[in-house]
């Protein structure tokens, strides 16, 4: 094998490397694109049947009959999976051509994310005052594609009315939370896993309890503001924080969302789409 190498020019060798990281960073990218869909699981599903495929093989452990329907899931599977991963492959394709697949308008971004948290910290110091209920979710790197799911779709551009507006006792969205998902309110009325913690006060009622069990399973940062009190609490990775500040509820976001400077270690507020 060394002999093999040693036989290679250096041009071959830096050929060889570039495929090589070629390949990873398209797989990187296609796998950043459907995390937090349903795709993930389904290329999960197609991980273990390839897993299968070699295992049974004539040259590792030689079953015939695993290896050819195993063969055969894979043949035609490439079929379904141009079917099924339709929305993820066409959102890859319109990427590529704008440009944003291999680029990110990093001062954009940056400048956004700013608008929103200003729109998140004017909504719920809105609501506060006016003791409106409210739970709001923030995806991080977890993706929140099952919780989505199970709200009303709204694909709309994060602005302090839009935000305020769903939650307004008495409409058909207020109840629930609204989960936020690249710079964008991606649904609203969503359900959310309920935190069985005994250590969280009797006195908080369903969404202090909904924002800790999301955070207990997830990285998401969760917004609540208490119909009883109006008061502002933040949840994140199982801890709570009761009574902040609109102030604070801005640093807060600020700290944990914002587009980190360069070099900088701080998780920004991830965009997929650019």
């Amino acid at each position: 094998m060394f002999g093999g190498l040693s036989e290679l020019s250096i041009l071959s060798i830096l050929r060889i490397i570039v495929d090589i990281a070629a390949v990873w960073f398209i797989f990187y990218k296609v796998l950043m694109l459907i995390r937090g869909t349903k795709a993930i699981q389904l290329l999960k599903g197609i991980f273990i049947v390839v897993i299968i495929a070699f295992l049974s093989s004539e040259q590792i452990l030689d079953f015939p009959m695993l290896a050819f329907l195993s063969s055969q899931a894979i043949t035609w599977g490439f079929v379904a999976i141009v079917v099924l991963f339709q929305p993820e492959i066409r959102r890859a394709l319109e990427q590529l051509g704008r440009g944003s697949f291999f680029s990110r308008n990093k001062g954009s971004e940056e400048e956004q994310t700013k608008k929103n948290i200003e729109a998140i910290v004017k909504s719920c110091n809105y609501m506060a005052k006016r003791r409106i209920g409210a739970l709001i979710t923030l995806e991080r790197e977890t993706g929140m594609g099952d919780y989505i799911e199970t709200g009303i779709p709204v694909n709309g551009h994060l602005t302090f009315e839009l935000l305020t507006n769903i939650f307004v006792p008495n409409t058909p969205l207020h109840d629930g939370a609204v989960i936020l998902k690249d710079n964008q309110i991606a649904a609203a009325a969503c359900y959310l896993p309920l935190s069985e913690s005994p250590f969280i006060s009797k006195e908080l009622g369903t969404r202090h309890r909904a924002a800790m069990g999301i955070s207990e399973v997830t990285d998401a940062l969760t917004i609540v503001v208490s119909e009883e009190t109006g008061a502002i609490s933040c949840t994140k990775n199982g801890e709570l924080f009761r009574d902040i500040t609109p102030d604070a509820l801005k640093e807060i976001l600020v700290k944990e969302v914002s587009v980190p400077a360069s070099g900088s270690k701080v998780r920004r507020w991830r965009g997929k789409n650019g």
